[in-house]
Parts: structure tokens; C-alpha cells; sequence
């Protein structure tokens, strides 16, 4: 599209005057008349232009092209924003907020009160908004300008770095807690047959010395289970490959144990042949005596705990662990593999667990790339099944 300028009317009047200047002169009239006319004629003849606003309009769009070019493949959120409106977006962003965010007011597209507050702040401030998008997620967005009064808003998911944290403080809150409780109960024995050892006869000062003797194994075995968990949790991401028959592991722990216990308390389907698994041998050896002895501990007295062990084409190798108890209520069996979680605490602390027995089971299953499972009908008894895939022999 071309345009023409307005009438050139000093031009004009200026070739007017020159035309009848000519015909004063003594010029003849057609000749004045013809020089009009082409003075007349160059004023009008303008070399067509291209619209300036067509220019800066697709200069504008080829900006705003390349803006979404390069930020459409970053995996972190970003948004761009002109004033407060939302000019680009790339495809994080429109999966977190929304593709009819592009074109849309900043303070509707961000729609957390707390967000507002960043279209205020100076270049490369940021805050921290708990709940941005959903219930406990937990986002870091900062503000930084591209140039004039165009802006960049990055949005960071801090939600995991805020759960790992949150479940340390947690660990080491419970941690501590479970250390207190029987450190408290030696220190107050100990002193008082430290004040008045003369004045306890003998059966009390035994009984306290029993307490405190009792406490410090719960205190010892506490300590082994931290050890334990902080160590397999260290090595997760190793696969073993030590060649283990866990037939004869099985076998070997669950004997160990129906020694202690009464040989009629465990009773045990074990294949005679040896099934292979590559493994740490300490390890599962732990995670074998931590099921049986919990179902020892939690089962009904008066029965069996049942042991088998199957090596099935299609399921790979199951260990299963069954007793015969008042079983568990089906909302605690998600948080059965918790740290320090008990569905029963008076009656764990009373039979010894620390509350790491199962949480050391998961993180030693998950190392062995395994699965585990938790079955339990209230008055019927619980079964925790491990499977492991089946892979190579035992040389």
C-alpha cells in the first residue's frame, strides 16, 4: 500500500505566481500554460513508501516470534511479560498456568495474591509462594527485564528440595525423640542408685538395674537400625551383583530364629535346590530376619509364622512372610515403610522395635530392584510378600 502526501498548496500558489510571471514577461500562453502544468504535475508525483506502521508492526511480530523461539524448549517455566500483559509463554509454563495465559493480564494469569507482588519488584528479585498451583507445592519466581518494559518471570518448582527437608527435619526430630525416651529412663535409675544406693534393698536395685539394661539394648538397637538404613540408603543406586542362594539364607535365618523362638512358632516352604539372586548377602539376610522377626513380634502367639519361598517363571523369585495376628487397619498400610512409623506404638516400644524395621526392608528391596507388598485383614494376620526378578545362577 502507497500513500500520497496532503495537497502541496504552498507549491502550488508558488507555481501559480511563477506561470503568470511568465505571461507578464511576454511569454506566450500556451508555453506558461504547459509549465504550470508540469510544475503542477512534479508536486503530485511522490516514489511510494511503505506504510512505517506496517514496519514497526511486523518488526514487533518477529521479535515477539523469536522471544517464543527460544524460550518453548527450556524445561523451566518462563513467561514474558510487556507492562503487565503476558506477550509469550513457552510450553512448561503453558502446562503449569494454562495455555489461555499468552495475551492475558499478568495478575489473572498468576492468580496467587503473593505472585502479584513480584510485577512490583526490581530486576532479579524473586519469592518463595507456598500452594502457587496446588495444595503443598511450594515455587520460586523471579523477576528479570529483557530490556525497556519487557520483563522475564521464571518460575522454579522448589517443592522436592522443600519434602527432602522437611522429611530430615522430621527424621532427626523422631530420631532424637526415640534417643531421649530411654536415655531418660537410665539416667533417672542410675541416679537414684547413685543418691540412695544404701537406703534400695537388693530385688528393687536389681529391677532398676534390669530397666536400665533394657533401655540401653533399645538404645543400642536404635543406634544399628540408623547405621543400617544410613548405609543401604548410601549404596541404593549401586545394583549388587554378589551371587547369593537365597534358599540357603532363608533357610538359615529362619532356623536361627525358630531356635529362640520354638521351632513349632516358624514354619517354613522352602525350595530344597538353591534359588540364585544377585544380591548383598548381608543385606537380605537383614531384610529376611526383619520380616520374620516383625511377625514373630506382631502375630499371634499361639501360631505359626508361615515362611515360603517360590521361584515362578512369571513372577520371578517371592519370599513371603504371613502370621496369623490381630492384623493392621487398611490407613495405616501406606505408611507401614515410614521412619519411626508404628500403627501400634505402645505395643511396638513394649516388644523392642525400633520403628526402622520395615522402612530398612523397602530401601533393601529397592536396591535389589525389587517390589514390596503389604497385605493385612483386620483378625485374620498380615503377609508381606517380596519379589525379586529372577536373573542369572549361582556359580
Amino acid at each position: 500500500m502507497t500513500r500520497r502526501p496532503s495537497p502541496p498548496w504552498s507549491g502550488m500558489a508558488l507555481a501559480a505566481t511563477g506561470a503568470i510571471g511568465l505571461l507578464l514577461a511576454g511569454t506566450g500562453w500556451w508555453l506558461s500554460l504547459a509549465v504550470l502544468v508540469l510544475w503542477l504535475g512534479s508536486l503530485w508525483l511522490v516514489r511510494p513508501e511503505p506504510e512505517p506502521a506496517t514496519v514497526r508492526v511486523d518488526t514487533v511480530e518477529l521479535r515477539e516470534e523469536a522471544r517464543q523461539a527460544s524460550i518453548e524448549p527450556i524445561g523451566v517455566p518462563l513467561v514474558i511479560l510487556s507492562g503487565e500483559r503476558i506477550t509469550n509463554a513457552n510450553r512448561a509454563a503453558r502446562a503449569l498456568l494454562g495455555g489461555h495465559i499468552l495475551g492475558q493480564d499478568a495478575r489473572i494469569a498468576l492468580r496467587h495474591p503473593e505472585a502479584l507482588r513480584l510485577l512490583a519488584m526490581a530486576d532479579g528479585e524473586s519469592l518463595t509462594i507456598a500452594g502457587f498451583v496446588r495444595a503443598r507445592s511450594l515455587w520460586q519466581l523471579t523477576r528479570r527485564q529483557i530490556d525497556g518494559d519487557t520483563w522475564l518471570i521464571e518460575m522454579a518448582d522448589r517443592t522436592a528440595e522443600a519434602d527432602v527437608s522437611r522429611a530430615h527435619t522430621d527424621f532427626v526430630a523422631n530420631a532424637s525423640h526415640e534417643l531421649r525416651t530411654p536415655l531418660a529412663a537410665i539416667i533417672g535409675y542410675v541416679e537414684t542408685l547413685a543418691e540412695d544406693g544404701p537406703a534400695v534393698d537388693k530385688p528393687t536395685r536389681q529391677k532398676f538395674l534390669q530397666t536400665v539394661l533394657r533401655e540401653a539394648r533399645r538404645m543400642e538397637a536404635l543406634v544399628t537400625d540408623l547405621m543400617s538404613l544410613s548405609q543401604i540408603e548410601a549404596e541404593k543406586h549401586e545394583a549388587p551383583i554378589e551371587p547369593v542362594d537365597l534358599s540357603g539364607l532363608v533357610r538359615q535365618v529362619a532356623g536361627e530364629l525358630a531356635a529362640l523362638a520354638g521351632k513349632e512358632r516358624i514354619v517354613m516352604t522352602v525350595p530344597a535346590d538353591p534359588v540364585p539372586l544377585p544380591g548383598d548377602r548381608a543385606q537380605l539376610e537383614q531384610l529376611v530376619r526383619n520380616l520374620i522377626d516383625n511377625a514373630l513380634k506382631y502375630g499371634d502367639p499361639g501360631e505359626p509364622v508361615i515362611v515360603e519361598l517360590g521361584d515362578d517363571t512369571a513372577a520371578g523369585i517371592v519370599l513371603r512372610v504371613t502370621d496369623r495376628g490381630p492384623g493392621i487397619a487398611p490407613q495405616h498400610l501406606p505408611h507401614l515403610t515410614r521412619r519411626f512409623y508404628r500403627a501400634d506404638p505402645g505395643r511396638s516400644r513394649a516388644s523392642g522395635g525400633t520403628g526402622l524395621g520395615l522402612a530398612i526392608v523397602k530401601h533393601i528391596v529397592e536396591r535389589h530392584r525389587g517390589r514390596l507388598d503389604i497385605a493385612s485383614k483386620l483378625g485374620q494376620g498380615t503377609t508381606v510378600s517380596v519379589n525379586f526378578r529372577k536373573v542369572g545362577s549361582v556359580s
